[in-house]
């Protein structure tokens, strides 16, 4: 067992990781590219229509797989940033920098797809309904760690910065989940649950998770062919940048 710590330890070195994640990223990406197409297929043309919401429904196929992407991306990159401070590891801080632009790209496609499902709706493109100001919340957040990320010129030390940020930030995240739970909202409540059977059609339900496992796919390859660019910027005046860059 000791053997094998040692020998996935050895992947906190950007060095190790870069070559890593440079054979692991094109497999999330096909995956991803798969899963995207056949979701969108079952989600658009096989899923039945909804006898309430009708036809425009079916944005809730993107719009839910970014609005949890965008939590969850969120609360790992604070799990790197702590890791960072923790054990001041150079990777930590890297990882964190490279999901901060997916889950800002998921934050902001959560708030534009619910706008678009909220008008036909709601009658009305934006509320101040406690979920949407929060993931509103959430949004500035993201930006603003990439807004000081790239404010800073020393990498090390915008990556405390950041990571200070990211975790008063996290406070966030549960309170966007329990939102709809807590106060009196116009955000329906989840449609998907551990403990209870599913509210909606087994075409319906496939065409989801199908789309949560694609947007997961991505945000993997995504996270990993960023942090390679990250790597080989901020190593690039060691011998072994400059030969894998040959």
């Amino acid at each position: 067992m000791k053997t094998r710590l040692v020998h996935w330890f050895k992947f906190s070195s950007p060095q190790n990781f870069y070559f890593l994640a440079g054979r692991l990223w094109p497999w999330f990406a096909a995956l991803a590219g798969i899963l995207m197409v056949v979701g969108l297929w079952i989600s658009f043309f096989v899923a039945p229509t909804d006898a309430q919401q009708g036809q425009g429904y079916r944005i809730i196929f993107v719009h839910v797989p970014a609005s949890q992407m965008s939590m969850f991306i969120y609360i790992v990159m604070a799990a790197w940033a702590g890791l960072g401070l923790a054990f001041n590891t150079r990777l930590s801080g890297m990882m964190a920098s490279a999901l901060a632009p997916t889950g800002a790209l998921f934050a902001f496609l959560s708030l534009v797809t619910g706008a678009l499902w909220g008008k036909p709706m709601w009658g009305a493109w934006w509320v101040w309904d406690a979920r949407l100001t929060s993931t509103l919340i959430l949004l500035f957040l993201y930006l603003g760690f990439l807004a000081l990320q790239s404010s800073i010129d020393d990498p090390r030390r915008a990556d405390k910065a950041c990571a200070v940020l990211a975790l008063v930030g996290v406070v966030n995240v549960p309170i966007i989940y329990f939102s709809v739970k807590w106060w009196n909202t116009l955000h329906q409540g989840a449609s998907v649950s551990l403990t209870a059977a599913p509210s909606m059609a087994v075409p319906m339900l496939w065409g989801m998770l199908i789309m949560v496992f694609a947007f997961w796919m991505y945000t993997i390859a995504a996270a990993l062919a960023r942090v390679r660019n990250i790597i080989l910027d901020r190593e690039r005046h060691t011998e072994w940048v400059k030969h894998a860059v040959e």
